[in-house]
């Protein structure tokens, strides 16, 4: 997996909207933000429209802006304003090749998971991190927004420690990490772009997140990948918040679902960190997609690490 490059004072960071409408003043509020941290932000044409129905702009506005700021050679970073749906049109727009040949780093989360999945398969590593309305609301010293901004300059690597979870599965896994909204990334099965399909022989730690999904339509899911065997190929997961989703006659929380199926299917060594602050919530921790982690999960604590 390439890294891209670490960002220098003054680079130029690309602010595009590739899938649903967004507020303005989040998109400029991101602008004003990443130039207070010393960077160039540039508001890529379509990033404000005009909105083409849900959409933020055309799809030949959303593809030209993810063009030219991959292919601009100034352009050292893409932040995505916000996910909602939509970024999935781009796939079929920008080739694998086109990513591999102009590694750099692509920030986002939620539906913009399709397009982390599109930089896996080009062998580029990405950030899963807070978009434009998280940098625009929550201030300049939000410990996400330093934690982007660490990444981004190349100033530490992904480590983090957050207390356990009743349901956590003691032990130690290392692999390359993937992941991200669940829902999107299950509706990529099949495709060139189907990172939830481990293979034997890959070593894999999945962190999964998502938004609105019944209990049982996260079980589907999750059935699918336990039927193909990818769950049990995993060397780690981190299972991520699960918002915005009732209690249902079978399961109390998404949490209590995961453990059941895990151990109604005898999945008993794989570790597993529940309860990880990454998601649709305040304390999204930015996560490097395709970069090499250790999953060190005890009865007390939780660590993610690079290497």
């Amino acid at each position: 997996m390439i890294r891209p490059s670490a960002l220098k004072p003054g680079d130029r960071i690309a602010i595009i909207s590739p899938a649903t409408i967004v507020k303005d003043e989040y998109v400029s509020g991101a602008e004003s933000m990443l130039r207070r941290a010393g960077f160039d932000p540039v508001i890529l044409p379509g990033a404000m429209g005009p909105a083409s129905g849900s959409y933020a702009a055309s799809l030949e506005a959303r593809v030209a802006d993810m063009r030219f700021a991959l292919t601009d050679p100034s352009v050292k970073a893409i932040l995505c304003a916000r996910g909602g749906y939509g970024c999935v049109h781009l796939l079929p727009e920008i080739s694998v090749d086109m990513v591999a040949e102009h590694p750099k780093w692509m920030i986002g989360f939620s539906d913009v998971s399709a397009l982390h999945a599109l930089w896996e398969s080009a062998g580029v590593m990405s950030l899963h991190a807070p978009m434009a309305k998280h940098l625009t609301l929550e201030g300049d010293d939000d410990f996400c927004t330093l934690r982007l901004l660490s990444l981004l300059r190349g100033e530490e690597k992904m480590d983090y420690e957050v207390v356990a979870h009743r349901f956590n599965r003691p032990g130690e896994g290392k692999g390359i990490l993937r992941g991200g909204n669940l829902a999107v990334l299950n509706g990529l099965a099949a495709t060139p772009y189907d990172i939830l399909d481990v293979r034997d022989g890959e070593e894999v730690v999945l962190f999964i997140e998502d938004i609105s999904e019944a209990i049982y339509a996260v079980e589907r899911m999750l059935m699918r990948l336990i039927l193909a065997g990818s769950l049990q190929r995993l060397r780690g997961l981190i299972v991520g918040q699960f918002t915005e989703y009732r209690p249902d006659r079978n399961h109390d929380s998404m949490e209590a679902m995961v453990d059941s199926l895990l151990r109604r299917h005898g999945i008993d060594s794989l570790p597993v960190a529940f309860n990880f602050p990454v998601g649709h919530v305040h304390d999204n921790l930015p996560l490097v997609e395709g970069s090499e982690v250790t999953l060190e999960v005890s009865s007390h604590t939780v660590r993610l690490r690079e290497g």
